[in-house]
Parts: structure tokens; C-alpha cells; sequence
């Protein structure tokens, strides 16, 4: 079982200096009093060393200003994920069609404003004019200062697939960085038709001296692009190293695939969380997401290295100096969805200096930060085997043995939700309860229905926990809504067999149904008629409704493109032939002039059997008749961690629905975005559906204040001082996975003058 893996150079012996370990911070420590990198540190912890705002009079908080980014969606299906910058008393962020824009901090009085739909793109196979990136999530933007004149931001516009260097004084474009100022992500990435796979970047990447460090997004369907990590100089756009997630022949851990071409077609393993740095060693830390195709592995055997691990490289050559995996040969999507954070610990009466990861299936893992040795026990428990065809599933998992899970694994019936909802409805999620595995969480994706516990969406999601460097508590946040996993034989003869069809009609129907369904329902209504599906859109009487504009109407070229680029929360399907994206517009744009014609792609070369799956998922929440998670609440919560004990200190509800609570019950919500916890005592944390800011008791966990915000602030505070006055500012953008009222204000509070 491979686990980790230390290289001979470490970087932090420079200059022939040893760093044994950071030292301890104290509350006025400088480097905790600025919020000018994504987390606030490069140690990602979202702590403030500010203490002007205190438990005691926080409840005086008002609005100090409010700024209107512009361009929410009307159809809330755009959102703001952005943690704001703030760097000599100027706030940078993201409006929903990810403009870059900065404030004065102070006052929210805009700056200037840059928009990427206004520089054409450069290069390669781009075709597609002004820039219009499809997934508009960006969580954030990186600043590098070289000198009071050369200062930049650098930013990849969510969906888009170019990174974009703005002089952050004036905000325009720098010509002399890339191609006119942008650098296109598929070059570099050593593979072939790189420019055919969807890649973007939704967390910023880190700077490290003069480079910026850089994760991605990518489509998690079976052809998709490797999820390498790679560094840029930050003054002329080139391409310093790049680190192979999935390794090459020679490299470490390529035994872990046993196909010895995997390198070559498999994809995933990407880093999109973001990263933590320790600036003092030069290591730059990571958590890595799945192999692709999500749920079936047969033709990605092995442990899949370097999917689901934590990653110590050296920042400066992106060499490896130690990995651990997490999850071995993931079969439940459960990637490691946020960046670990640096902290120092008190292990056996001295100081330590580690790596924490929290995960989406509820554990903390934390790492000696030199050497990647466990600071307590893992232990590799034994799973059961799956029952798919082809499928080979890691017989052993990683499990710590310090930490208890801040979530639930398994649930049984005692734990179904009852109150609250009518008789009817508890009988209905008893029933399907029963039809699905559900006694271990390690139960693999079935036939017959698995129940992920936790799903999809965590556990632990993006915006990762905050930690108080002064006292050793990490906060995190989490979510419990369980999912249900369910595949479906392709190949059964009652099922659409897209090799025996022959007209456009029936082979878009055909793969309508093994690609789409699983999100918009075989019905195409999405989470119009299944809640399950949440936010997923429906798709009936989509050709008569508005693309991009008021009265622009869906017309083949452009639901094509739809389909080859993504957009929001869905996936590009660039895999697809163009043939077999003409037979989907035809079946779900009604198009009845192609509707008969003869469907053939044989003149094509047919897609490698590596591609193929003998499965599709269908699966979604589980969900009780009214949209509630079907498991008891809490749904969402905040809890405090001892780093040195392990002692759960207190745990506290977030969110509310206001139906449920006029009945006296507390769920919390699925909470998305990080909480920011300050030396004066106080937690800041928006992050729930129901479109509050709140402030809790670092000590205790009372909750001390709350505000309504004009939408839900699915994003990270804040936390910054403008002379003498300390500011915490929220973006909030609603809409996306929330399923809320989209927004585009920024609003920040302060104390009364």
C-alpha cells in the first residue's frame, strides 16, 4: 500500500540555514493584520491579529458601506464565492460576471473596474472572440508587489481558460506578460489535443518570490484533462515548472496505476481548493482531487496517485518532498476539496510545525510539515469489495485515530428526519432508506443504491476551516446531507444501447440519458420536479427561452457551445463528437428538420474503450418531499477543534430555515465559504442559505450577533484595518448550489464612529 513518500532535498536548508519551525504569534503579530493574500495568509488560516471588535461589542456592528458589483443573474444561477483582498487601503473582488474591480476600503468608493469580455483572446483553437468565461466561480484573485510602480493582479476568470495579469494601480491589462497579457492554461500541460479538454481555475493561485502557483478545474467526466500543478513567472507569463498529479514514467508513484499508459488518458487529480504556503521553507502545500471518471475506476486501476492526497512541494522548483493519500482508488467522489492549513502544534512538551487537512468525508488528517509523517496513527482499515463489473476497489482505506469525525458516516433509522415533517413524508424516506446500502460508509457505488454518507458536498466543502494560531483551535465547518449513489447497467437490453440507434432524435435521447440525466433528470426538469437534483435547471422548452440576453433564444450553435465549454455548475462535454452534440441539441431543442436524419460518426475515429464505461450514475440528496435533507438535523455546523488535545471544544448550528424554526427546530444549512476567526474574540461566518453574516464566541460558540444580507453570502469574510478601523466585509452573490436569490453587492460592516 503505497502511503508517503519524503524526497532526499528539502527545501527549507537555504543559504545553509535550518528552520526547525515558526515562531509562536502573538495578537499584534503584523503579518496577521492584513488581508492582502486569498485566506488572509499564506498559511490560509483566515485569522485576524485585529481586536478592535470583541465579543462584547460586536452586537454594535452596522453597515459601513455597501458596494453594487453589478450583473446578477435574474435567474439566480450566478453567484459571488469571492474572498476579497484589501492591500494599502484597497479592496479588490469580483462582481458574477467576474469583472475585477477595486474599492477605496474605506469608503466602497469604486476605483476602477476591468472587464475580461473586453480583450479579445490570443492564440490557439480560441475562436471564440471577446471573452466569455462559462463558469463564472472565481473565489478570489493573487496580488504580487515587485515595487510601489509594479504591482499586479492575476486572476483567471472562473470558466475561462486564460490567466490574466492587471496592473493593480490602474487596472489594465500588462501587454508585456503571456500573449498581450494573458496566458493560456492548456499550453504546458503535455498531453496531446490539450486544447480540445476543459480547463479553468476557480481558487486563485499563491505567490511564492516571483512566481505564481496555480491549481484548476476540469470536467470530471471520463475524458478530461490532468490536474498538474504549475508555477508562472509572475513578470512574463512563462511557464517555470510544472508538477505531474499524475505521474510520468521514471516519477513516483506511477507504479500506482496499473495501467502503464494511464498517464496518458486519465484525468482529475487537480488541485482546486487552492493553496497554503510556508514562505520560510519555500513549501508550497496542496490537497489533490479525484481520478476521472467520478464512481467507476475499471479502466484506472491502482491507487491513483497523486488523486485525493496532500502535497508538500518545493515552491520554487515544484519538486516532491512528501505526499500522502487520503483516499486510495476513489470511488465516492469525496476529493479533497480545500488547501490543508499550516499550524504549530505542542506535541510531547514542544513546538511543531504541521500540516492539517480536513476532508469531505469528515476526518482530520494532520502531517509533521517537514518530513510528512503522521503526527498520530493512520491505520488502513479493511472495506468491502465492489460489486461492478471491471471494477477493482482498494481493498484498504486510510482512517486517523486522533481525531474523531466532526460529521456522521452512517446513519440508520434512528437518524432519519421525523419531526417536522409529515407522517407521509418520513414513510417515503423510510422506504427508499431501506432499499439502499447503508451500514458502511465505505460502501461502494451499487446497482442497487449506495447512501454517501457524508456526500457530495462535504463534510468539509472549498472554504476550508480557520485557525487562531494563539490558542491552537481550528473552526470548521461542515455539512451532513447525505447522497444516494446509484449506476445503471448501459448495456442491459432496457436501457437505450446508443450503438443499435440510428437517427439524431434517438441518439440524442440516447445520450441525453447516460450524460445528462444524472443532473436534469430523465424527465429533463431537473430540480424542478426532484429536488434531489437541487439547482439543476430544467431543460423543457429550453429553445424558447433566454440564452445570455433578454430575447435571445436558444439556437443549435449556441446550446453546442453550451455543451463544449459548460457553464456554472455544469461540466463541458468537449469529449463529445460534434455529430453527437448535434443528435443532443436536435432532441432537446426539438429541432424536427434533423429529428429523422441518419445519425453517423463513422468516418470518426470511435472513442478508445478507456473512454467507455459499462455504467452511469444516476443519483442526487436524498431528500424528504419537502427539499429537506432526510437525516436529522444538524444539516450545517461550526465546530471548534483542540489542534493539541483533539477536544471538540463546542459545536454550534449555522443557518436556518425559517419554517423550521418557528416549530423550535435548529437545523442549519449546507454552508459553503470559510468562517474568519480574530484575536479579538470574535468568528465571523456567512456561508448558509438563509442570507445571514453571523458572530460567534470564539470560546464558547454563543452566537453574539447576526445581520441580514441582500443575498446569501456564499463566500469567505473578510477582515481587514483602514486607519484605525477595522472593516469585515462580505461578498454576497446567493444563487448558485444555494439555489437562492442571485446578488452583487459587497457589503461591509464596522463599530460606530
Amino acid at each position: 500500500m503505497i502511503r508517503s513518500v519524503i524526497t532526499k532535498a528539502m527545501p527549507f536548508i537555504l543559504s545553509g540555514i535550518v528552520f526547525f519551525g515558526a515562531a509562536s504569534c502573538s495578537n499584534s503579530d503584523e503579518r496577521y493584520k492584513n488581508w492582502g493574500i486569498y485566506g488572509g495568509s499564506s498559511e490560509n488560516i483566515k485569522y485576524s491579529a485585529l481586536t478592535q471588535i470583541t465579543p462584547n461589542n460586536v452586537k454594535n456592528l452596522k453597515v459601513a458601506w455597501v458596494y453594487s458589483s453589478g450583473q446578477a443573474s435574474a435567474t439566480n444561477t450566478t453567484d459571488m464565492k469571492t474572498n476579497a483582498i484589501v492591500v494599502d487601503s484597497i479592496l479588490y473582488g469580483l462582481n458574477p460576471q467576474l469583472k475585477l474591480f477595486a474599492l477605496d476600503a474605506a469608503t466602497g468608493k469604486e476605483k476602477w473596474v476591468y472587464d475580461p469580455g473586453t480583450v479579445p483572446e490570443k492564440g490557439k483553437n480560441t475562436g471564440r472572440g471577446p471573452f466569455a468565461p462559462s463558469t463564472k466561480i472565481s473565489r478570489g484573485v493573487a496580488f504580487y508587489k515587485g515595487s510601489d510602480e509594479d504591482q499586479r493582479i492575476l486572476y483567471t476568470p472562473g470558466g475561462g481558460h486564460v490567466l490574466y495579469c492587471i496592473n493593480a494601480l490602474t487596472g489594465k491589462i500588462i501587454p508585456t506578460f503571456g500573449n498581450n497579457g494573458m496566458v493560456d492554461l492548456h499550453e504546458g500541460l503535455e498531453i496531446k489535443n490539450q486544447h480540445d479538454l476543459h480547463i479553468s481555475n476557480t481558487s486563485p493561485g499563491i505567490i511564492y518570490k516571483d512566481l505564481i502557483i496555480l491549481g484548476s478545474r476540469l470536467s470530471e467526466s471520463a475524458k478530461s484533462a490532468p490536474g498538474h500543478i504549475r508555477a508562472y513567472d509572475v513578470h512574463t507569463g512563462k511557464q517555470r515548472w510544472i508538477f505531474h498529479t499524475i505521474p510520468h514514467p521514471g516519477e513516483p508513484g506511477y507504479e500506482s496505476w496499473e495501467n502503464p499508459e494511464a498517464y496518458t488518458y486519465v484525468g482529475g487529480a487537480n488541485v482546486w481548493g487552492g493553496f497554503s504556503l510556508d514562505e520560510a521553507r519555500g513549501m508550497v502545500f496542496a490537497g489533490t482531487g479525484s481520478a476521472t471518471p467520478d464512481f467507476y475506476g475499471g479502466n484506472r486501476k491502482g491507487n491513483n496517485l497523486y488523486a485525493n492526497s496532500v502535497l508538500a512541494l518545493n515552491a520554487a522548483t515544484g519538486k516532491l518532498i512528501w505526499h500522502y493519500q487520503l483516499v486510495h482508488h476513489d470511488l465516492w467522489d469525496w476529493d479533497i476539496p480545500t488547501h490543508p492549513i499550516l499550524a504549530t502544534i505542542n506535541k510531547d512538551g514542544k513546538k511543531t510545525d504541521v500540516a492539517v487537512q480536513v476532508t469531505k468525508h469528515g476526518y482530520i488528517f494532520m502531517f509533521d510539515r517537514v518530513t510528512g509523517k503522521p503526527i498520530h496513527p493512520i491505520e488502513e482499515v479493511q472495506v468491502p469489495p465492489s460489486e461492478l463489473m471491471g471494477e477493482k476497489a482498494s481493498p484498504t482505506q486510510p482512517v486517523p485515530t486522533f481525531f474523531k469525525p466532526f460529521v456522521r458516516q452512517v446513519i440508520t433509522e434512528a437518524d432519519l428526519f421525523k419531526d417536522g415533517i409529515p407522517d407521509s413524508s418520513y414513510q417515503d424516506i423510510l422506504k427508499k432508506f431501506r432499499s439502499y446500502k447503508t451500514d458502511n460508509m465505505w460502501n461502494l457505488p451499487s446497482v442497487q443504491g449506495t447512501l454517501e454518507v457524508p456526500g457530495w458536498n462535504g463534510g468539509t466543502e472549498w472554504g476550508g476551516p480557520s485557525y487562531d494560531p494563539t490558542s491552537g483551535i481550528m473552526y470548521v465547518n461542515a455539512n451532513e446531507s447525505p447522497w444516494v449513489v446509484r449506476m445503471t447497467d448501459v448495456n442491459k437490453p432496457d436501457t437505450n444501447q446508443i450503438a443499435a440507434v440510428r437517427t439524431n432524435l434517438q441518439v440524442g435521447k440516447a445520450l441525453f440519458e447516460a450524460q445528462c440525466s444524472g443532473c436534469h433528470g430523465l424527465d429533463r426538469r431537473g430540480g424542478e420536479t426532484n429536488r434531489a437534483l437541487g439547482a439543476n435547471p430544467s431543460l423543457v422548452g429550453i429553445e424558447k427561452r433566454s440564452n445570455l440576453s433578454p430575447g435571445v433564444k436558444f439556437d443549435e450553435a449556441s446550446f453546442k457551445s453550451l455543451i463544449t465549454t459548460g457553464k456554472n455548475n455544469m461540466p463541458p462535454f468537449g469529449h463529445l463528437a460534434e455529430e453527437q452534440k448535434t443528435a443532443i441539441a436536435t432532441y432537446i431543442l426539438n429541432i424536427k428538420s434533423k429529428q429523422n436524419q441518419r445519425f453517423s460518426i463513422s468516418d470518426r475515429e470511435e472513442l478508445p474503450p478507456y473512454f467507455k464505461s459499462p455504467y452511469r450514475m444516476d443519483g442526487g440528496k436524498f431528500l424528504t418531499k419537502e427539499g429537506y435533507p432526510a437525516v436529522k438535523p444538524p444539516w450545517g455546523h461550526l465546530s471548534a477543534v483542540n489542534l493539541n488535545t483533539g477536544e471538540v471544544l463546542w459545536k454550534q448550528t449555522i443557518g436556518d430555515y425559517p419554517e423550521l424554526k418557528a416549530k423550535g427546530i435548529h437545523a442549519g444549512s449546507e454552508n459553503f465559504g470559510s468562517s474568519a476567526v480574530t484575536a479579538g474574540g470574535v468568528i465571523f461566518i456567512a456561508a448558509t442559505r438563509d442570507e445571514k453574516i453571523r458572530a460567534f464566541d470564539k470560546k464558547t460558540g454563543d452566537l453574539l450577533w447576526e445581520a441580514d444580507l441582500p443575498a446569501a453570502g456564499i463566500a469567505t469574510p473578510t477582515v481587514y484595518e483602514v486607519k484605525g478601523k477595522q472593516f469585515v466585509v462580505i461578498a454576497c452573490g446567493g444563487g448558485g448550489k444555494q439555489k437562492t436569490k442571485s446578488g452583487d453587492k459587497y457589503v461591509a460592516f464596522a463599530l460606530p464612529d
